[in-house]
């Protein structure tokens, strides 16, 4: 039932936001010039890895040794607006029609967070990541990470359809007040450093 629930709703959201579709996408060909889209490897059920899309926010800037320069020096007034109004998120859907990812679900992070999981919060895994969830409603990149994967485990053992629907009626509200969009001091979220030794969370800082 989940399943052909994400399939309508993508499908119907496809079709209403397509002006507002084209339009970002003149929007971002203007401002950020080729390529549109950003695809970005995350892991989905059970870990497995997929592209992730997303309209790019960020210019292209390196260093003197071709390394790119900090999110907080490459966002651009024009992305930041585009994630405020949380339309960078918008080609998802389509991830979403491939069955990558749900409407609602725990929202996927890099793949290099997972060795850093966990067990308990490796049960975010269990199920496909969402466009939306209930750590997004919940105070969004304000919340730290361990109240993040909390509500993470907490959809994954009471998901229902009555709680997605209350879930997708709050990021309404939420995207309408821009809520929680960067982690203080952060473009964005902040990074997660898990639980694990250093060595593994160097590894990560590094990546």
């Amino acid at each position: 039932m989940k399943r052909i629930l994400d399939i309508i709703i993508a499908t119907i959201a496809l079709i209403i936001l397509s002006p507002i579709f084209l339009l970002v996408c003149h929007k971002v060909k203007r401002n950020l010039g080729s390529p549109i889209f950003f695809y970005q490897e995350r892991p989905g059920k059970d870990g497995k890895l997929f592209k992730m899309i997303k309209f790019r926010s960020m210019k292209d800037a390196f260093d003197q040794e071709g390394n790119p320069l900090p999110d907080e020096k490459r966002i651009t007034p024009f992305g930041q607006k585009l994630r405020s109004t949380s339309l960078d998120e918008m080609p998802q859907l389509l991830n979403v029609l491939k069955g990558d990812m749900s409407i609602v679900g725990p929202r996927p992070m890099l793949k290099e967070f997972v060795e850093l999981y966990s067990p308990e919060q490796a049960r975010r895994l269990d199920v496909r990541p969402g466009m939306t969830g209930l750590a997004q409603v919940s105070g969004r990149n304000e919340l730290d990470y361990e109240e993040r994967f909390k509500c993470d485990v907490w959809y994954v053992d009471n998901h229902s359809t009555f709680v997605d629907f209350k879930i997708m009626f709050k990021t309404v509200k939420v995207m309408l007040k821009r809520e929680g969009i960067n982690a203080p001091g952060h473009v964005g979220p902040s990074l997660f450093e898990g639980n694990q030794p250093q060595d593994k969370r160097d590894k990560v800082k590094s990546s």
